[in-house]
């Protein structure tokens, strides 16, 4: 079975649009960040929404490359990891994203603010090396 081209286009332009606004947040000193409701809901939904794009890669390419798919999120990533579709350190990075991503959907009330100003100045590069890696799949 073959990648579906325009489903891996589509996931990369997300993470893309995501990370261009969480940049935005991330340019923002933390104090100025952690006081601006806005800033903190924005930075909230991109990630969650970088991280979701970035978990329908995993999840297609495994399926159509590696012929299986992972039970939990974080297990997506080792599986790349292990096909060698990502390097080691960048899967382990994206396992924690993961388990972020669960904690902004299903345990939001506690939201470690200073956490998500951290990702955002630390590990957007991340998310970055990933759509690379999905998007030069296709090329």
């Amino acid at each position: 079975m073959s990648l579906n081209e325009d489903l891996i286009r589509a996931r990369c332009a997300e993470i893309d649009c995501s990370l261009s606004r969480l940049e935005e947040c991330a340019r923002l000193p933390r104090e100025t960040f952690l006081a601006d409701q806005d800033a903190l809901d924005v930075a909230c939904y991109r990630l969650l929404i970088a991280i979701e794009a970035a978990l329908a890669l995993c999840f297609h390419v495994s399926a159509k490359r590696l012929h299986h798919v992972p039970e939990e999120y974080a297990g997506c990533f080792r599986a790349l990891e292990h096909a060698g579709l990502i390097p080691s350190d960048l899967s382990n990075c994206l396992q924690q994203m993961a388990r972020f991503r669960n904690l902004l959907v299903h345990v939001y009330w506690k939201i470690d603010y200073g956490q998500v100003y951290d990702m955002l100045t630390t590990r957007l590069g991340d998310l970055r090396a990933f759509r690379a890696a999905m998007a030069d799949l296709i090329e």
